[in-house]
């Protein structure tokens, strides 16, 4: 690309070595494409850009074609590439995995249109819409159809799901109410709880003063520090995120806590968020 440019040969082999340098290819210099492996191909690619010092990388799904430990690794080699630049990446992804752990600002977006652009945090606390919800978070983000009640006596907005034979609540916490959220009283919303904020130590259970639900254990998969439950609750299908220490196992009749504290509503018309 270099050559190509005009650029003298002093000047290129000055920033092959420093790109060399910055992506750990020093040894690798006099090497053919074929005998590289993949996450070292990756790197040169990434090596043919910096030497053309441009003010703005354009990286799309660079990742897609390596296996899950490459990916991992190279995913932290272009965050340091990006802190020792100092230059602006915008980098498309499917995985919400490299948007989480890589992204300074996140632009979502579905069928073309931006659905919501802000930190990573921000967007996996307050999601503006269903859809953002939904596609952050692994595993996903619960969705349960429900409806919202409202107890004048109490002063006091709740969610209400489950079976005819089998109805949960969950209170809304003060801290959670909106003067919008008047306006959904008595119709169907949906609640949004993910896998994480859902416990099954006695430690909740036993304080909990809402949100205690009843579930059928299903599957239980071991992910090593935590285990996650895929659950039935009363036909709704739920999964949660607990600690390896958990004795439950499929088959088990067991009480959740959801915690009111950590729930999200949506509008179940336009799937727009009413409560984070």
């Amino acid at each position: 690309g270099l050559k190509l440019r005009k650029v003298p040969k002093d000047e290129i082999e000055r920033k092959v070595n420093e790109a060399a340098k910055i992506l750990d290819l020093t040894h690798l210099l006099d090497r053919k494409p074929r005998a590289m492996s993949g996450g070292q191909c990756q790197r040169v690619a990434l090596g043919r850009a910096i030497v053309r010092s441009p003010k703005v990388f354009l990286l799309d799904e660079p990742l897609s074609n390596l296996d899950a430990k490459l990916r991992a690794q190279m995913r932290t080699e272009i965050s340091k590439i990006h802190k020792r630049l100092g230059t602006t990446f915008i980098y498309v992804t499917h995985d919400q995995t490299e948007a989480m752990t890589m992204g300074d600002r996140i632009v979502c977006m579905k069928d073309g249109w931006v659905q919501q652009i802000d930190t990573p945090q921000r967007l996996y606390d307050e999601p503006k819409n269903k859809f953002v919800a939904g596609f952050l978070g692994s595993p996903m983000m619960n969705f349960i159809d429900a409806t919202l009640k409202y107890e004048r006596e109490y002063d006091q907005y709740i969610v209400e799901f489950g079976s005819a034979r089998n109805k949960f609540e969950v209170i809304v916490p003060e801290s959670k109410v909106t003067r919008e959220l008047g306006n959904f009283v008595g119709k169907e919303i949906i609640l949004g709880i993910r896998p994480e904020s859902i416990h099954d130590e006695e430690m909740y259970l036993s304080n909990a003063t809402t949100g205690v639900i009843s579930c059928k254990v299903e599957i239980t998969e071991m992910m090593g520090a935590e285990i996650y439950l895929y659950l039935d609750c009363e036909g709704i299908p739920l999964t949660a995120r607990v600690s390896s220490r958990s004795t439950v196992r499929p088959g088990d009749e067991v009480k959740m806590a959801i915690d009111p504290n950590r729930i999200h509503i949506f509008d179940k018309e336009t799937e727009d968020t009413i409560v984070n």
